[in-house]
């Protein structure tokens, strides 16, 4: 359903390992190795530059997103914006700070206008969708002219697929200024470590400083172990290479799989998944008949009323497993066989 399973890189084992010993309390801002490597490997792979003391460790994206809101101050008075198309948790973080949650794809959708916080997600979970620059710039004007804060989930951002996608904080999409914005990051991905819980943060130096002063007094810190290893992977394109190249071998022969079998791919020029149609079924249907043949996919549902047609499924299976599900498509007919 999307969770890694190929093996954590040696790189990163060896620096937890190495940095086990760690009795006394980390540094909420990170240790400055790791706030460094995060900056370099932003300006070496994304063309954006941040200095060190504008990156803050997190434990695990999903945790920050779910509570960026309530860290913003955001409440009954604010709406949270997010994509009509989305990841649950940008839903919820807006219902725990009490915010109104408002799916729109641009913010002159009714309700928008009184966003404090604006979600983009580029490539998108679910659909691999990648903005492009000139979208991202238009979306942060917007925000900017309504004083909101717009945040980017950019998750996916090394996994592009014959496309590079933007950052929101490159200076063709921000303007030349970081005022105003977020840049969300996880290694999960890119490097499988989900289960180690480790990303960061980045953009607007005076946010992550308000930001960095609520983490200290609420404890939420990255274990230390946990950053030397995060610490390790920014530092290291081989592994990143390495898995890209898993992925992309697995996307072609499933989308070839998906094809062949009548279904329609849309989007999913980026990311871990394959955002698919068949023209049989409907998003529930598809998910029934692909459970018949073995194969576990996400209703389009899940993610916005928009994806009913539709099923997310995930790179994120062994080769042998996807061969495997290429091999039951085949076989797989819709109700009128």
């Amino acid at each position: 359903m999307g969770t890694p399973v190929d093996p954590v890189p040696a790189v990163a084992r060896a620096a937890l390992a190495a940095a086990a010993d760690s009795p006394g309390y980390p540094a909420t801002h990170g240790t400055r190795p790791l706030r460094e490597a995060a900056a370099g490997w932003l300006d070496r792979m994304h063309g954006v530059t941040v200095t060190p003391d504008a990156i803050l460790p997190v434990i695990g994206t999903k945790e920050f997103i779910a509570w960026l809101p309530v860290l913003l101050g955001c409440g009954p008075q604010d709406t949270v914006v997010y994509p009509t198309l989305a990841y649950p948790t940008y839903r919820i973080g807006a219902l725990l700070a009490g915010a109104q949650p408002v799916a729109a794809d641009n913010l002159g959708a009714p309700g928008a206008e009184r966003a404090a916080l604006v979600w983009v997600n580029s490539p998108s979970n679910p659909t691999g969708q990648v903005l492009p620059a000139a979208a991202l710039a238009g979306l942060v004007q917007a925000a900017r002219d309504r004083g909101a804060v717009l945040a980017s989930d950019e998750c996916y951002i090394d996994l592009g697929f014959g496309t590079e996608p933007p950052s929101v904080l490159r200076p063709e999409c921000s303007g030349g200024s970081h005022h105003g914005l977020l840049a969300v990051y996880s290694m999960s991905k890119r490097s499988n470590l989900a289960g180690y819980r480790a990303g960061f943060v980045t953009g607007d130096e005076s946010l992550i400083s308000e930001l960095l002063a609520v983490h200290k007094q609420a404890g939420m810190i990255v274990p230390a172990p946990v950053q030397a290893a995060l610490t390790a992977v920014l530092g290291d394109e081989a592994h990143a290479a390495e898995q890209r190249g898993r992925y992309a071998a697995r996307r072609d022969r499933l989308r070839a799989a998906l094809t062949a079998a009548g279904w329609c791919i849309d989007h999913s020029e980026a990311g871990l998944y394959l955002w698919a149609s068949h023209p049989a079924w409907d998003g529930w249907g598809a998910v029934a008949a692909l459970a018949e043949a073995g194969i576990l996919a996400a209703p389009g549902g899940f993610y916005g009323p928009a994806g009913a047609q539709h099923v997310r499924l995930a790179l994120t299976a062994t080769d042998e497993r996807v061969e495997s599900a290429a091999a039951r498509l085949a076989t797989l007919t819709g109700p009128t066989g």
